[in-house]
């Protein structure tokens, strides 16, 4: 209303202006005299003006004449669309300033005025290829998601827009979390487009994702083609999905084809550890533990981890303790100096019950400041072992609690701690992000060493804690796990049975 009001008031006072300017013409003597062929033509100041404009108006026909006759030229000399596109000239031009003009709203965050300016210039073009791509922009800018998918689906129909389409409607899937429609549009864009980048990152996360461990490796593979991955990651990522792959269909009746896939996952890339332990499992069970060996220790030899020495140890399930010990010298010899290797050999000589070696292989991994969970727990052991007080052995246990947990799996991407390896990230759905290292936040509490408790404190009946870490402690061993190794009933008593003292628990 306001804008019409100002628009009136515009024209009336133009109209007041020229009719005051054509007055004061009127009133001014002289004027303009012109003479042609020998006669003379007198024009008052008025008329010189009207005169000027009409012949401004003649040379703006003549020239649009002239621009007629050159393009119907042409179009005689065999150019079929000269005359029509002098014609569409002027719309095409008005078409082109309002794609521009729509461009830069869109560039602006401006979705409303964009949307109207594609439509103006759809009107002067004819070319929804153009004009839908800024609609469906700006109608997901502004929150029309019915208005862009309708777009996305124009856009579908048009061969030169049909990737761009069908990519609009995937995001919009993946933004509603519908992740199995956008995994198959990501597979027809990525029919459409096998180089475009963005495209094999979707569709290999979501097939990831579904476990579609074939798919994930034939995409993953037209990255390496493409150029978009470099070699050395994507020898990794491979073994990662063929080891997925193997995992789910490796059990006791799986085929010769899934134990050997475990297998060239493993020859893939040695320091992956579930590929280690897996294929070790799998040389195992085809008898042929020299194979297992030989895996688990260049495995180690790479990365010193618990699983690796679990897998190790199931190579002779029903071996002693002291034959444990010498058998695994295969693999404490690697790396003697790591923390990994050390607390191993902790491990190995208290079930060994050889305390004082214990002690020398944890050294000062107990004593610093940044000691563990893992080695305070492992050093509580030891003192009970030894005949210490239980103040002694509660105290470490105390420090336990509060300690660091160590290294565990870990994305790299949110930081998610996960209680075993996975190839997909639970929390942020990320391909082969875990590493194993310890985590930025102490509050995780993993279970390494927690078999180990109820050897230590044994029975604790009849003590009742009497202040916070006696509590704690408590909640601590309130659910006993299987120790490292049952003992024999036959065997004589040993420093690790219960004992009757009922000394009182002090306050650490």
């Amino acid at each position: 209303m306001i804008w019409s009001l100002i628009k009136i008031l515009f024209f009336v006072a133009l109209v007041a202006v020229l009719a005051w300017g054509a007055a004061m013409l009127m009133e001014t003597s002289g004027g303009l005299q012109i003479t042609v062929a020998g006669m003379e033509y007198t024009l008052g100041p008025l008329q010189s003006v009207i005169a000027a404009i009409v012949l401004i108006v003649a040379v703006w026909v003549l020239l649009k004449i002239l621009s007629l006759l050159v393009a119907t030229l042409r179009f005689l000399n065999g150019d079929e669309t000269a005359i029509s596109r002098y014609f569409d000239k002027g719309r095409e031009r008005k078409g082109y300033q309002a794609l521009a003009d729509g461009l830069m709203a869109l560039a602006s965050g401006e979705g409303r005025l964009a949307m109207s300016k594609a439509a103006k210039a759809e009107r002067y073009l004819q070319k929804p290829e153009l004009t839908n791509l800024i609609t469906a922009q700006a109608a997901e800018m502004t929150g029309d998601t019915r208005k862009a998918t309708e777009t996305y689906k124009k856009l579908i129909t048009h061969d030169a827009t049909r990737f761009v389409g069908v990519r609009g409607i995937m995001k919009q899937k993946l933004a509603e979390g519908d992740t199995e429609t956008a995994r198959k549009l990501a597979e027809k864009a990525f029919e459409l487009k096998p180089k475009h980048e963005e495209t094999q990152d979707v569709l290999l996360r979501l097939q990831a994702q579904a476990h579609d461990w074939a798919g994930a490796r034939s995409t993953l593979t037209a990255k390496l083609k493409s150029g978009a991955l470099p070699r050395d990651i994507y020898t990794r990522r491979e073994a990662v999905l063929a080891l997925s792959e193997a995992k789910e269909l490796l059990d006791d009746t799986s085929s010769i084809e899934a134990r050997e896939q475990v297998i060239e996952a493993n020859r893939l890339s040695p320091d992956l550890v579930p590929a280690a332990a897996l294929a070790a499992k799998s040389y195992l069970s085809k008898g042929q533990p020299k194979k297992a060996v030989r895996i688990l220790r260049k495995a180690w030899d790479a990365q010193p981890h618990p699983d690796l020495a679990a897998a190790f140890a199931a190579l002779e399930p029903d071996e002693t303790p002291t034959e444990r010990l010498k058998r695994f010298s295969v693999l404490t010899k690697i790396h003697p100096d790591h923390p990994e290797t050390r607390l191993l050999l902790a491990e190995l000589n208290i079930v060994a019950e050889d305390f004082p070696e214990a002690r020398r292989a944890l050294g000062e991994l107990a004593a610093s400041d940044t000691a563990d969970a893992r080695a305070l727990t492992l050093m509580a052991a030891v003192e009970r072992g030894e005949g210490a007080s239980n103040a002694v052995v509660h105290g470490w246990l105390a420090k336990a609690l509060n300690a660091p947990r160590g290294p565990q799996w870990v994305c790299e991407n949110c930081h998610q701690v996960h209680a075993e390896w996975m190839p997909v990230c639970s929390n942020c759905e990320g391909l082969d992000t875990l590493s194993w290292k310890s985590p930025p936040r102490a509050e995780y509490i993993g279970a390494t060493g927690a078999h180990m408790l109820p050897l230590i404190v044994g029975d604790t009946e009849g003590e009742a804690p009497d202040d916070a870490s006696g509590v704690a402690e408590a909640e601590l061993i309130a659910t006993p796990q299987e120790p490292a190794s049952a003992p024999d009933p036959e065997a004589p008593e040993t420093e690790f049975e219960e004992t009757e003292e009922k000394e009182p628990k002090p306050a650490v």
